[in-house]
């Protein structure tokens, strides 16, 4: 599919009909609506035992999509406002509202995280959370290029340079700056327990094997 404009964008992957890759803080994303999580497992053939994550703009517009005590919605929200924006993906209960799709194991959680890339923020602002993984079939490198990507899976939306240009002008040139570009690396994973956090993957982002915070 050729390049498109940012509401044409916005637009497929909002109807459900498109998935959509974007630049995020640490590998380009494949993305899509939630609800229609199954179709990049399809794509990337990805084995059903490794959930998608949810990545939204803030904490505030992820938060519907889990449940926890005030105790422990208190603690996620403290480690949100030291790490977020960044690479860290928090594994927490999922509420009723995350579609089966996006975790096929059924383990009652879900990934949840804001990137460290505006553009990335404005995108996710404009569609609300989206189901994310990295770009590549299952198994293999992720791709790291919009020339890669596009001639991998051209059936994906990509952003034109106009579209580029529209989002700049919208967040501002200061703020594109200050996102910090892909590492190339993994984002770091936590998961909650009662007694805090555990890591289960080391990333861009370095967290104590057990954290409170």
């Amino acid at each position: 599919m050729p390049q498109v404009s940012l509401s044409e964008f916005v637009q497929g992957i909002c109807s459900g009909e498109q998935l959509a890759s974007f630049p995020t803080d640490t590998v380009p994303a494949l993305a899509g609506r939630p609800d229609q999580a199954q179709r990049i497992f399809a794509l990337k053939q990805r084995d059903f035992s490794k959930p998608l994550i949810l990545m939204g703009a803030t904490l505030a517009a992820l938060l519907p999509y889990t449940q926890g005590t005030p105790a422990a919605q208190a603690i996620w929200q403290q480690t949100a406002e030291r790490f977020w924006p960044g690479a860290l993906t928090l594994v927490v209960p999922a509420s009723d509202r995350v579609p089966g799709a996006m975790n096929p194991q059924q383990t009652g959680t879900i990934g949840i995280r804001v990137p460290n890339h505006a553009l990335a923020r404005y995108l996710l602002a404009q569609t609300g959370p989206l189901a994310t993984t990295s770009v590549n079939r299952s198994g293999q490198p992720a791709l790291q290029t919009l020339a890669a990507i596009e001639a991998a899976f051209p059936q994906l939306l990509t952003l034109s340079a106009t579209a580029h240009a529209e989002i700049q002008s919208a967040i501002g040139q200061s703020a594109l700056a200050e996102s910090s570009s892909a590492s190339g690396k993994p984002s770091t994973v936590a998961i909650w327990q009662e007694t805090g956090w555990q890591v289960v993957r080391q990333g861009s982002v370095y967290l104590p094997p057990k954290s409170s915070i």
